[in-house]
């Protein structure tokens, strides 16, 4: 079994683990759970990648609302300039982005959402600036 180490917090882009596959998801979201760390990963669907972060692995942390609504801001300016698809969503612990472009612009909303979930909204409004 491939033991995952805990990610740093802020979390950096390249330290996302790609958890493209049912084995290397199973073992990242263990890994999350057993080290009671928000679980945070990439995975490739096709030309297209999928972010996830899940608070539930980390029972001990308590999100508060202003970062729910920052993420659910965030997400929902992604869905609406369709840098996303639509059915993409943001529930007070659980966050799914579907068909995001590119590795490396997954990379960096993954980051940006783990760092969000331990407190830190800067890199979110850097990812995800809502104003133009």
């Amino acid at each position: 079994m491939l033991l995952m180490q805990p990610l740093p917090v802020p979390c950096p882009a390249d330290r996302i683990p790609d958890a493209t596959g049912m084995d290397a998801f199973t073992t990242a979201y263990r890994a999350a759970k057993e080290q009671r760390v928000v679980f945070v990963a990439i995975e490739r669907q096709g030309p297209r990648w999928t972010v996830k972060a899940d608070a539930i692995t980390a029972p001990q942390l308590t999100l508060d609302t202003t970062v729910h609504d920052a993420v659910r801001d965030a997400v929902s300016h992604l869905i609406d300039s369709r840098q996303i698809r639509p059915d993409s969503f943001a529930d007070p612990v659980y966050v799914v982005l579907y068909d995001v472009d590119g590795e490396g612009r997954a990379r960096e909303l993954a980051a940006a959402l783990h760092a969000a979930f331990y407190g830190d909204l800067e890199p979110l409004a850097r990812a995800v600036p809502l104003t133009s």
